[in-house]
């Protein structure tokens, strides 16, 4: 690399170091104690939380900075024990970020083994339903290659652990933590409702009317 290139890549892990300890006290909302992790992703270049550090005192210089291999290039703290999913989900999937958290209610469908169906539109910030992967340990491969197929096999960007919590993707960290806290709130929403009747979910005419209307959704550019 020339002084150039080696500046660029200091700006970018250091962009994204910033981003993802920014994102510290959204991961504290969403999920109990020290547990929930996020990483942010440019090329080659992976930044994530570390591991058993509470969230109120992490900053840039405190997170860990790792290539697609999962080596540690920057930072002196031990990276998430979650390394495994978040890489094996960059290296299957276009995406930029992603967020994992123990969310009580998306943890409760954890726990029950279900999917999320589609009883309000805002599950479509992940897909038309939020699919269950199979239990496995966490901090393993297998857990890792167990979401990607849940992931893949439903075509959306979050997916229900079984037994442990939540994990959602997005283009970048903001988009990421929109859809966890999406499916939180459907998953809230869908459980409160099947305490007094049965949810109507909705079709998938319907669904693709969603699609659509989120695509121009918000303050749209002139260019």
């Amino acid at each position: 690399m020339n002084d150039e290139d080696l500046e660029r890549a200091g700006d970018t892990r250091q962009a994204l170091r910033q981003a993802v300890a920014d994102a510290a006290s959204k991961i504290e909302a969403l999920t109990p104690g020290r547990s929930g992790n996020a990483s942010a992703r440019e090329g080659d270049t992976v930044a994530i939380t570390p591991t058993g550090v509470p969230y109120p005192e992490i900053g840039p210089a405190d997170i860990p900075v790792l290539d697609v291999e999962g080596t540690r290039i920057e930072g002196d703290l031990e990276p998430s024990s979650e390394v495994p999913m978040h890489l094996g989900i960059y290296d299957t999937m276009d995406v930029g970020a992603i967020v994992h958290a123990h969310s009580p209610w998306a943890t409760t469908l954890a726990v029950l083994g279900e999917p999320l169906p589609p009883v309000h539109y805002s599950i479509a910030h992940a897909g038309r339903e939020v699919p269950v992967a199979a239990y496995e340990p966490f901090g393993t491969r297998a857990l890792a290659e167990e979401a990607v197929r849940a992931m893949t096999e439903a075509d959306s960007t979050a997916c229900i652990l079984a037994n442990h919590g939540l994990v959602a993707a997005g283009s970048d960290i903001a988009d990421a933590f929109e859809t966890a806290e999406a499916v939180e709130a459907v998953a809230r929403v869908y459980l409160q409702a099947r305490s007094v009747g049965d949810p109507v979910e909705l079709d998938a005419e319907a669904l693709t009317d969603v699609e659509a209307r989120f695509q121009s959704y918000g303050q749209q550019s002139d260019g």
